[in-house]
């Protein structure tokens, strides 16, 4: 079955929670960092965080060796590899069943990660953009690949935030996107509108509020809000503070169509999965992401209005 497809109204909505696992010593919140003091991964670390997403309820890993916060400076194709290739054969031999997403813009590092460990998830930020062998790569590969809207680099989007109608110009440029996958022979993609990404915190928020528009393209949605600036910058706090404004931002996604929640706490994401899966089909807390919680008694159905985030 192809995991980008969207489920149509007969079938019932399957929601993944990919956990994140950062190869680097910069991201923005501290605690997924997994880069040792030399320099390189740290297994232990790795492999603790992975084993204990996957028992929270994560169905996708995501491995990145490059922070692309806003601001930040890339570290190079041939280091990300040097990052990414001593871990890969870890986690497949010690977590096979787990599907893994890799978080890069170089096709040099989708082919030699494909030959290293076989089928994966490509989850690239500038969709093909900043490498142009990208997109045939992937193709060619047969992968199954996220697309993420941005504009320019991590060190110049926030200057690139002007927008006639911040939704409606994600929405065509994902249109435009659909085409150019096909023609690249990419059967089955994911779109991420890129939330924090050359957007401003209110364009994150409207962005956010019409995501249901982009279940139209019949693809699933990626929704990466985990502790982002959109909250602590909004609030004055900081990222390792964001945790309680993060599952209302997941609960809003969720009802607005997100597919797939990319996130640092699991656990927390699972049980916002559980709640809104209680509260729209009447569950008993069995849920795609793992069963964590047994509700009793039915509830009744309600919404959060997302104008009131």
């Amino acid at each position: 079955m192809e995991i980008g497809k969207r489920k149509t109204s007969a079938e019932k909505r399957k929601t993944d929670i990919m956990g994140i696992v950062n190869l680097t010593d910069n991201s923005y919140f501290a605690e997924s960092r997994c880069l040792g003091t030399d320099g390189n991964p740290d297994i232990d670390k790795i492999t603790e965080r992975i084993g204990r997403m996957i028992a929270e309820g994560a169905t996708i890993i995501d491995i990145g060796a490059c922070s692309t916060r806003p601001g930040s400076e890339p570290v190079g194709e041939a280091e990300e590899w040097r990052r990414i290739s001593a871990v890969l054969p870890h986690i497949r031999k010690a977590f096979p069943d787990v599907t893994v997403s890799i978080d890069t813009y170089w096709s040099s590092v989708v082919r030699k990660a494909f030959d290293l460990i076989g089928n994966f998830i490509v989850n690239d930020i500038s969709a093909g953009e900043d490498d142009p062998q990208m997109l045939s790569t992937a193709g060619s590969l047969g992968l199954t690949y996220i697309a993420m809207h941005k504009r320019g680099t991590p060190a110049t989007m926030q200057d690139l935030c002007d927008y006639r109608d911040v939704s409606s110009e994600v929405l065509e440029y994902f249109r435009d996107f659909g085409r150019k996958a096909e023609q690249a022979g990419i059967r089955d993609w994911i779109l991420d509108p890129g939330f924090g990404f050359a957007k401003t915190v209110e364009q994150n928020y409207e962005l956010m509020a019409n995501l249901e528009n982009f279940t139209a393209l019949g693809h699933r949605i990626l929704v990466g809000v985990s502790r982002k600036s959109m909250i602590y910058r909004k609030f004055g706090i900081t990222p390792e503070e964001a945790l309680p404004q993060t599952q209302v931002l997941h609960f809003a996604a969720l009802q607005k169509g997100a597919d797939i929640l990319r996130v640092h706490d699991v656990a927390e994401a699972a049980r916002t999965v559980a709640v809104f899966e209680a509260l729209t089909s009447g569950s008993s807390g069995s849920t795609a992401a793992g069963s964590v919680l047994n509700f009793t008694e039915s509830v009744p159905i309600f919404a959060v209005p997302v104008t009131h985030l």
